[in-house]
């Protein structure tokens, strides 16, 4: 099979090797005539804004999670399947149960300033209750991580599919799992639906001195209400590693705000590693005539 890669600049460096010997019987190129290609494998920043010429491709495989910069595209007709890579999971678990542990462990508490803080001590985590904004395979993996360190775990998934250990609650129920939510963490896919989900009406609904962890989509959060939220303790702390625009701008009141922390995108990242056996059993599918594992649904958008 013949497969076009098209990614950002210093992609093909990190992924060819790792690409073809996940799938030798692959010829993996970087140009070419167009309709010779069997596959496409796709990350933001590569050449291809036009994929009209592309007629024989059977499947664009993303090798981002998220597909916000690609589905919208009108001259993408072949079917499309976004990433779910082991590694990437692992990277997203590790990364949310560690800025939980740090909310609910107080950590920040502890300057060290010779204050002998010892009449601070946290609950056990299975009086911390968590709610995971999006139970798609990120959010599962967060949850399980944390379920398996004792948290309660609240989930609100649009599927509303039942997910071991995790309380799942529909969209329409939003509300009552923010409510409820000391540390939460927010994983929804950036589509109409979600966009500016989290308003100042929906914030205020928070717990006093609730964290707020968003690795998922900057345009989640409306950003002047999240800060003014923030001067009134509602969150008490804003952990976040995506923004409308990045790199966030040296000059946003992110940077500054004493209850915020930025991180810099790098939550979780997909792996070479682990993600080329993804896309190598999804191309040899595609080729013997078989469905492609995660096709995104196009009206939803992820």
């Amino acid at each position: 099979m013949k497969v076009r890669f098209s990614a950002r600049d210093g992609a093909w460096d990190e992924w060819a090797p790792a690409l073809r010997a996940a799938l030798p019987e692959m010829t993996l190129s970087r140009d070419g005539d167009p309709a010779g290609f069997d596959a496409i494998i796709y990350a933001p920043g590569g050449d291809i804004t036009d994929f009209t010429p592309y007629r024989n491709a059977r499947l664009i495989q993303s090798l981002w999670a998220g597909v916000e910069r690609i589905v919208g595209n009108a001259t993408l007709t072949q079917p499309l399947a976004r990433m779910v890579d082991p590694g990437l999971q692992r990277g997203m678990a590790e990364y949310c149960t560690g800025w939980a542990m740090r909310a609910h462990l107080g950590m920040d508490r502890y300057a060290q300033d010779g204050i002998w803080r010892n009449g601070q001590v946290p609950p056990l985590a299975d009086a911390r209750p968590v709610t995971v904004l999006g139970m798609g395979a990120l959010g599962q993996a967060v949850a399980s991580m944390l379920t398996a360190i004792g948290f309660p775990v609240t989930g609100v998934s649009a599927s509303g599919r039942a997910v071991p250990g995790v309380s799942v609650l529909p969209v329409a129920a939003l509300d009552q799992a923010l409510a409820r939510a000391q540390i939460l963490i927010c994983l929804l896919p950036d589509t109409p639906d979600t966009q500016g989900l989290l308003d100042a009406r929906r914030l205020a609904l928070l717990p006093q001195g609730a964290w707020l962890i968003n690795p998922g989509r900057g345009t989640l959060i409306d950003d002047a209400a999240l800060l003014e939220a923030l001067d009134r303790g509602r969150p008490a702390h804003a952990v976040l590693d995506v923004f409308r625009a990045e790199p966030l701008p040296a000059d946003h009141a992110f940077w500054s705000h004493p209850a915020v922390t930025v991180t810099p995108h790098i939550a979780a990242e997909t792996r070479p590693e682990t993600a080329a056996p993804v896309v190598a059993q999804n191309l040899r599918r595609v080729m013997a005539g078989q469905p492609a594992l995660y096709l995104v649904d196009r009206q939803r958008g992820y």
